[in-house]
């Protein structure tokens, strides 16, 4: 399931936007893991740097956590009131 992307905004923030859809629509439920950095950028055709910019920006919005060695996983959201 590729995404098509256009050059009217920055490629990173189009495939960031893909994978928190799919994050929020459960393709990627709470746990999962995300696909890598070469996986993402073979879906999308894009640099490996574009890739983890992407998941990158997805890490310091909270949605994903990193964990060392293992790869990137969806976080669990914020409880209520915090």
């Amino acid at each position: 399931m590729s995404a098509d992307l256009d050059r009217t905004r920055p490629i990173w923030r189009q495939v960031a936007a893909v994978i928190e859809g799919r994050i929020e629509d459960g393709t990627y439920p709470v746990g999962s893991k995300v696909p890598s950095v070469v996986e993402l950028s073979t879906e999308f055709s894009v640099a490996a740097a574009t890739a983890q910019k992407a998941l990158g920006a997805l890490k310091r919005e909270g949605l994903v956590r990193t964990e060392v060695g293992l790869g990137s996983f969806v976080a669990e959201p914020p409880s209520a009131g915090e």
